[in-house]
């Protein structure tokens, strides 16, 4: 596919162009009216050399004597007077009988003047020229281009008289020569100057696509956004194209700043309150299954219905509480509380967080769970709690979206640069539907619908593990097709200096 031009090389090229254009026409029309004034010229000359040689010895004026035997009628070719290369011939019935052609300056005819020769007669001959008062372009061999023209003589024959059109030649293209070179000269100026002046013309337009690129590389989709970016004044005077682009940037900004500053203030109040309310439904909560668990062990055996709903009970406070923490941590996560990073082996932490699965599953038949951990260490900056919980997290929705006998691998991969560490869990179970896998770590997502529920799910588990590892500076990803999922998280690995990528994960 072929690069678009940009707008200065659009600009440059279009005046470039209008300017060529006008120059050839002005060329053209300049080189065939100076072809017309030089033939003109060259027209008029000849016209005088046929008057001369109609009077001349030998060609007599009309109601005169006949030409005399001792009369020359091409005398007046080598009297002088005449352009040099300048020719007469006398054709009688048909035939050239007697020709010259000056080949100097000279007075004395016989030393200043040749014959023509037999091609340059038969040229001649062919050309057919009649005493029509008009002039002729003839070619001879030799001599190169004429402008013929024919007088009759009073015995029935005809002077032939020619004028070479070599100087008019010439000079038209000296002038076409000039006009070529200077149009190009003055193209070539026109490309440089017109690309600095469009370059310095353009340069606010720059400044204004600047100002947008650096918006558009702020991290505008969450979290606090300061947008104090705007188009300098200079570039956005309404009284200018340009000025009136970089005004209506601004007033868009402004727009745009106001609205995330809305948006932030909302976020903060939800946040905030997301944060107070898991909090003060801590206690309740507790008290909650505290009592139940009291009721139940009192010394009063409870009947059957009872029991089954006290453990209802609990079980539910203790959802609950779970959910209570799960919305705490993600306020916390959303309000940036620091972690505590610290050099973390992840084989050591996946083991466990498999152990706890394979505890935590009582499907009948069971599902096997696999482990598939490097040789070496692989080492991390991180929360060792934090990326617990999401190995705990990415285990329990595994097994809570898989049926039973479903096959659980964790695994640990190391870059091949050694800068990136993977963890992934793949299961084998009936795979996430289409429609629902771009939304799998929003908040309160379900897929109950589509995959096997036997216990609980919150809607936040995978809400939180995309949270924990974009807090670490990693990212995580998830591929899902009919009988394979796979969810892949990527960490930068610990570094000699203990610093952090700056670069994003790997695809």
């Amino acid at each position: 596919m072929r690069r678009p031009w940009t707008l200065r090389t659009r600009l440059v090229v279009s005046a470039v162009t209008l300017i060529a254009v006008v120059a050839a026409v002005i060329g053209s029309v300049t080189a065939i009216a100076f072809h017309s004034y030089l033939y003109g010229k060259l027209d008029g000359q000849l016209r005088d050399i046929a008057v001369r040689a109609q009077r001349a010895p030998g060609v007599p004026a009309p109601g005169g004597p006949k030409t005399s035997p001792e009369r020359d009628p091409l005398g007046f070719i080598g009297m002088g007077g005449q352009p040099l290369e300048t020719f007469g011939a006398l054709v009688e019935r048909g035939e050239i009988t007697d020709s010259a052609v000056v080949k100097d300056g000279g007075f004395d005819a016989g030393e200043n003047t040749e014959p023509l020769t037999d091609a340059q007669r038969d040229a001649v001959t062919e050309a057919g020229v009649t005493a029509d008062d008009r002039a002729h372009d003839v070619e001879l061999p030799g001599l190169g281009g004429y402008r013929v023209r024919a007088v009759p003589t009073d015995d029935g024959g005809t002077v032939l008289v020619g004028i070479p059109t070599g100087e008019v030649s010439r000079a038209l293209g000296t002038l076409i020569l000039v006009e070529v070179c200077v149009t190009g000269a003055g193209l070539v100026a026109a490309g440089i100057a017109g690309a600095a002046m469009v370059g310095v013309a353009l340069r606010p337009l720059r400044r204004v696509a600047a100002t947008a690129t650096r918006v558009s590389e702020l991290p505008l989709h969450s979290g606090e956004v300061a947008l104090f970016e705007r188009v300098p004044d200079a570039e956005a005077d309404p009284r200018t194209e340009v000025g009136q682009v970089g005004a209506a940037l601004n007033r868009m900004l402004g727009h745009v700043g106001s609205a995330l500053d809305v948006r932030q203030r909302s976020e903060t109040r939800v946040r905030q309150f997301v944060a107070d309310a898991s909090h003060e439904l801590r206690t309740p909560l507790a008290s909650i299954r505290g009592y139940a668990e009291l009721t139940r062990r009192g010394r009063e055996d409870p009947g059957p219905d009872t029991r089954h709903a006290l453990g209802r009970i609990e079980s539910e406070a203790q959802r609950m509480t779970g959910m209570v923490e799960d919305l705490l941590l993600l306020a916390r996560l959303d309000a940036g509380r620091p972690l505590s990073y610290e050099s973390t082996d992840l084989s050591p932490l996946v083991v466990d967080a498999v152990s706890d699965a394979r505890a935590a599953d009582r499907a009948e038949p069971v599902r096997q769970w696999r482990l598939d951990l490097p040789d070496a260490p692989a080492t991390v900056r991180a929360d060792p709690t934090r990326i617990h919980q999401v190995l705990v997290n990415l285990l329990a929705n595994a097994r809570t979206h898989t049926p039973p006998g479903t096959t659980v691998t964790a695994r640990v991969l190391a870059g091949p640069d050694a800068s990136w560490v993977t963890l992934e869990v793949q299961d084998d179970g009936p795979g996430i539907p289409p429609d629902l896998l771009p939304h799998v770590f929003e908040r309160f997502a379900r897929g109950d619908a589509s995959r096997s529920r036997h216990a609980g799910s919150t809607g936040l588990g995978l809400a939180i593990v995309q949270a924990v590892v974009a807090a670490h500076g990693g990212a995580v990803e998830v591929r899902s097709v009919p009988g394979e999922t796979v969810f892949a998280v990527r960490l930068p690995a610990e570094r000699a200096d203990a610093g952090r990528p700056a670069g994003p994960p790997p695809a």
